[in-house]
């Protein structure tokens, strides 16, 4: 490959928060909007210190953005670092260092106990382990053989989304229902939980309480993924509203270790949880939470309960109000605080700075690419208007992970951008030519960064419009695209469990044959190619 695959991974920088990103068109299809691509790294010796990162071809970036995972999540707290350097230096055994931290998280939130895990995915999967297996070494050892075991998990559907994967990959079937007649009915002999994504549908018809009473008539346990919330203690907000558990990220609103997650609840269900993880030889083995991350984590809840949230708040809104005052300084500029939604999820006021992006000759989603490709790097949270089409503008900055001097880089960088934008060459003009014929049925081939597939193309034209249906491999869904001389421009989005595969083609069209390049979203790219299908003709038989 003429460039490496991490080369070609495309970054969300739209502004969609973790649950908009699968509710709204799926997770890759945000993918692929406007952004930078991340750099390939430079083998190169490694030099500990405040370059660290760029020793080894790495540079780093300004997260005006939020809590997002691929850009590393947030900051740790100092008394998390301090915790984590001070467990690195000792030995312990596992299980006590679990038993003591259980206690203190308990004593902490209200919960009856918590554990530390990997990250939130991994709390659930070691939650669902637990609901399957319990503490019985035998079953423990089966899975994800799931044969004489309980095998499915009840789940509203808008809770059904890409995160539920952790359920799912113990084998477990999901049962997504959309109604109360549909809950009653979907628990049977065969179900081992019911999983509940935190978010607005927790008050509604199939919200928390809901659930939670008819699963605890079948003493049936629930979980609510509530990863990117803020946290609520004495009472937990989901305890409190029925559930058995609820897992949350620690490196997102806790600014605990990245590689950390907190799972509190029901003691009898999570000390299986534990059961079920490493050290312990079982499913979760592979899901390993160090004692360092434990340390860390446990930090950061003590922390959160001392933290003075109404000045971390003051200071997030002081420095967007730095960064507004300073690009209003250009005419045509106006700014606005968007301030959250009663929803817990990614607490954070957000600054819209906005402006007529032909009237300044730069669009928002330049303004969001240039300063994520030149250095200093910022990655903000959203950046639209587009050239040629809609120019008005809109660039916005998250500062929920800034840290301070952060305001200062972001507001000079964007005052010197839109004062004084860079000279843009225009897109190139699409090809002149005869446009190429496409309709028919195409056998497409895939060549993904490592394996293959073979999809089939039925395409419609209308002129240079584009129109059909992408056959993937297990789904298929609508496309749409266009063809301008031999150049063709086609997407499609194929359901999946849980969220959409989202596709983007480009390539050129050769009489029956066509080839080019996918995007992928964070999946990188692939190399495609196909070929019209040719259908057999009858022949007689002789004989």
């Amino acid at each position: 490959m003429p460039q490496t695959f991490w080369n070609k991974v495309k970054e969300p920088w739209t502004g969609y928060s973790r649950r908009d990103l699968f509710r709204q068109g799926g997770l890759l299809a945000a993918m692929q909007a406007m952004g930078g691509s991340v750099r390939q790294a430079v083998a190169a010796p490694l030099s500990l210190g405040a370059d660290m990162y760029r020793s080894i071809g790495v540079r780093p970036v300004i997260n005006a953005r939020g809590t997002y995972t691929i850009i590393t999540g947030s900051q740790t707290l100092p008394e998390v670092k301090r915790a984590m350097d001070q467990a690195s230096r000792g030995f312990v055994n596992m299980d006590e260092l679990m038993d003591g931290v259980s206690k203190r998280l308990a004593e902490l939130t209200g919960a009856e106990w918590g554990i530390v895990t990997a990250g939130c995915c991994a709390a659930i999967t070691h939650f669902t382990a637990s609901c399957i297996a319990g503490g019985n070494p035998e079953r423990m050892q089966r899975l994800p053989t799931l044969a004489g075991l309980k095998s499915e998990c009840v789940v509203p559907a808008y809770s059904h989304n890409v995160y539920d994967h952790a359920v799912r990959m113990l084998g477990v079937k999901l049962v997504v229902v959309h109604d109360k007649a549909e809950l009653e009915a979907a628990f049977n002999e065969r179900t081992a939980m019911s999983y509940i994504l935190a978010g607005p549908g927790d008050d509604g018809p199939l919200g928390t309480r809901v659930v939670a009473e008819a699963a605890r008539r079948r003493n049936v346990p629930v979980l609510v993924d509530a990863a990117a919330e803020v946290l609520t203690v004495k009472p937990n907000v989901h305890l409190d509203r029925g559930a058995h558990a609820v897992a949350y990220s620690g490196g997102k609103c806790l600014r605990g270790p990245q590689a950390a997650g907190l799972l509190l609840g029901d003691k009898s269900i999570l000390q299986g949880a534990w059961i079920n993880s490493a050290p312990h030889h079982a499913f979760g083995r592979s899901v390993k939470v160090g004692k360092e991350e434990i340390m860390g984590m446990l930090a950061a809840v003590e922390m959160w309960v001392k933290r003075d949230h109404k000045a971390e708040w003051a200071q997030w809104e002081g420095w967007l109000d730095q960064i507004a005052t300073s690009v209003k300084r250009v005419d045509g500029v106006t700014t606005k605080v968007n301030q959250p939604s009663a929803d817990l999820s990614n607490r954070t006021p957000e600054l819209m700075i906005q402006w007529d992006g032909a009237k300044l000759g730069i669009t928002g989603q330049e303004v969001a690419k240039i300063v994520l490709d030149t250095d200093p790097r910022i990655v903000v949270a959203r950046g639209t208007g587009t050239r040629g089409g809609n120019m008005a503008s809109v660039v916005s900055i998250v500062p929920y992970q800034m840290m301070p001097g952060d305001e200062k880089v972001v507001a000079d960088r964007l005052y010197a951008l839109l004062s004084k934008p860079p000279k843009i060459d225009p897109p190139p003009a699409p090809p002149t030519g005869t446009l190429s014929a496409l309709s028919g049925q195409w056998d497409l081939h895939l060549e993904f960064v490592h394996g293959a597939a073979n999809h089939v193309l039925m395409l419609e034209q209308e002129g240079a419009r584009l129109m059909g249906t992408h056959q993937g491999e297990f789904a298929s869904g609508e496309l749409n695209g266009t063809v301008a001389a031999n150049t063709v421009r086609f997407q499609s989005s194929l359901p999946t469990d849980g969220t959409r595969v989202s596709f983007q083609f480009s390539g050129t069209a050769d009489g029956g044959k066509m080839q080019g390049t996918v995007g992928l979203g964070e999946y990188g790219e692939a190399k495609w190619t196909a070929e019209k299908h040719k259908f057999r003709t009858g022949t007689e038989r002789r004989g």
